[in-house]
């Protein structure tokens, strides 16, 4: 050990319950992936001259980014390499590498982050203290005045509905001990309050974080989540497939979990933002109320001094806060307000669903009329919102320098579609095309925009130039299988029951024929023998020369 200790920098102190030969950076399960939107709100909160400190495993860019900006940076980790490569990445990081229990800060923070939660803050040389333990071992890290910055992940999030492996053994080697069995685990939003509360904290705002735990992009405040969001906010915020299994369809899960205000309950990962109250100021006897007063007044003015947001929505590169009045683009763009009405996908599935073909006909109709308006030829299925009189864009992407005619941009649109539709399960009312292709066909000519493979093919071309491939399509989740098995069942045994009625209906008509071909035959028979008899040939005889009479009067009268 004492040879491993040497070759740690000069920066990276060993505190106790170190794991020497363990990385929670390399793992399987992996850390939390905390992207654009984490960063804009932990952001806003380093003090540029204060002191913060990061406890667990974080991503390295967001590392980066707080050492940038704070003041004075200090790191807590249990895992010694990952410690060393921390390190010597940044000589002035002061690194601790140990347990939370065992770590004793000469000062507070004014900024204690502990986004991955509390899970990796203990070691396995030692039994795993309490989540409530570890909790009021964090908050002492908390100077007067200070905020903490918590992870914690729900036990019953929409994301633990959706895959199919179980979730307290997700194949991580950091998983040696199951998880979901200490009771001071926060049970919901409640208890997470109460907990911090029981700390000496007071909750300033509780964020719900969707897709998922692994890869959140997005942050929800409790304040906005008590409103019915629009579906241009809540359609995105699903976890898609990847490389998972999925037990259900990500998609209209969480629409449901928003539909019914649940959003807080069920979110995948809680990001709570507490503060410790400030010291009161200290007044000198014989001084006077004013200077107290005024005191007072400078502390709940420092405490105050950042407002933190409703809500931030990652889309690719770009953030978007959510404001009371809509939404603005990251960092200075104007607020616009969030588009309503229903996703276009959303109501062309439901509209397949019902065999409703006559509102597939009228709804892709409008959609060709407005891209050859004034549609932007950027656009999805899926990413437009339609409320009965117009079509919006939910985001706006810049236009290319030579977009493609209206037409080649409507067969992207329901090439898109129909291999998303096709990808899913879902049904529709057009059995006969067996691909994507054949599909896009048919549901551009029934927008009255009729495409042939040579336009496919440019709309393809386009899409790829993009960048959103659509042969990528998340495969049908095993509800989704289960769905389209009961339904091809039931359609077999609908046709089983005609085949066998029409075997019915045709054995007895068989009966009918043998038995006319019975009756034919013995009228035949009956025909050949009065053939035979004397009065039938005498009378073909005699009425021989009348019909030879009858000729030649015809002959000469005529």
């Amino acid at each position: 050990m004492s040879e491993r200790v040497s070759e740690a920098p000069a920066n990276v102190r060993l505190i106790g319950g170190e794991m020497l030969l363990w990385s929670d950076l390399s793992n399987v399960a992996g850390v939390t992936d905390w992207r654009g939107a984490a960063l804009e709100l932990v952001g806003r909160m380093i003090p540029a001259s204060g002191r913060v400190l990061l406890v667990g495993p974080h991503p390295q860019v967001l590392v980066d980014d707080v050492v940038d900006r704070a003041g004075e940076t200090a790191v807590l980790l249990r895992s010694y390499p990952d410690a060393c490569a921390l390190g010597e990445r940044h000589p002035r990081l002061a690194v601790h590498c140990g347990r939370l229990d065992l770590f004793d800060a000469d000062e507070p923070y004014e900024l204690v982050l502990a986004l991955d939660g509390l899970l990796r803050t203990h070691s396995a040389e030692a039994p795993a203290a309490a989540w409530i333990e570890s909790l009021h071992a964090l908050s002492a890290l908390v100077a007067p005045g200070g905020r903490l910055v918590l992870g914690v992940r729900n036990d019953l999030g929409v994301d633990r509905f959706i895959e199919a492996r179980p979730a307290d053994r997700e194949g991580g080697d950091d998983q040696w001990a199951p998880h979901g069995f200490d009771p001071s685990h926060p049970s919901g939003p409640g208890a997470l309050d109460g907990a911090l509360e029981g700390a000496g904290l007071s909750v300033e705002r509780c964020y719900a974080a969707y897709p998922g735990r692994q890869a959140p992009r997005a942050l929800l405040a409790r304040e906005a989540l008590a409103f019915d969001l629009p579906e241009a906010i809540t359609f995105p915020l699903s976890a898609k497939g990847g490389d998972r299994m999925l037990v259900a369809d990500p998609l209209r899960l969480t629409r449901l979990v928003f539909r019914h205000r649940l959003g807080e309950e069920l979110a995948p990962l809680w990001l709570a933002v507490a503060t410790r109250p400030p010291s009161p100021p200290h007044v000198p006897e014989g001084a006077g109320g004013t200077k107290g007063a005024e005191a007072a007044e400078a502390a709940e003015g420092a405490e105050g001094a950042v407002e933190l947001p409703l809500g931030l929505i990652e889309e690719g590169a770009v953030v978007h806060e959510l404001t009371r009045g809509g939404m603005r683009r990251l960092p200075d763009g104007p607020e616009r307000p969030v588009p309503a009405g229903r996703v276009v996908e959303e109501i062309l599935v439901e509209a397949c669903a019902r065999e409703d073909t006559r509102a597939v006909r009228e709804l892709l109709s409008a959609l060709a009329d407005w891209l050859e308006a004034d549609g932007g030829p950027c656009v999805t299925a899926d990413g437009l919102v339609h409320d009965g009189e117009r079509f919006t864009a939910i985001v706006q992407t810049a236009a290319p320098a030579v977009p493609p005619e209206p037409r080649v941009v409507l067969c992207r649109v329901l090439w898109r579609f129909a291999v998303r539709l096709l990808a899913a399960g879902h049904h529709h009312p057009w059995p006969w095309p067996l691909e994507a292709d054949q599909l896009t066909l048919t549901l551009c000519g029934m927008a009255g925009r009729p495409c042939d493979q040579g336009d496919l093919d440019l709309a393809r071309k386009f899409d790829a130039e993009l960048g959103h491939p659509a042969e990528h399509a998340d495969p049908p989740t095993y509800r989704d299988l289960l769905g389209a098995r009961d339904r091809l069942a039931d359609q077999l045994t609908a046709a089983l029951a005609r085949i066998s009625r029409l075997e019915t209906k045709l054995s007895y008509r068989e009966r009918e024929l043998v038995r006319a071909r019975s009756k034919l035959r013995r009228t035949q028979r009956k025909t050949a023998a009065y053939r035979r008899t004397l009065g039938y040939r005498l009378s073909r005889r005699l009425a021989r020369p009348r019909k030879v009479a009858r000729r030649v009067f015809r002959l000469l009268s005529g």
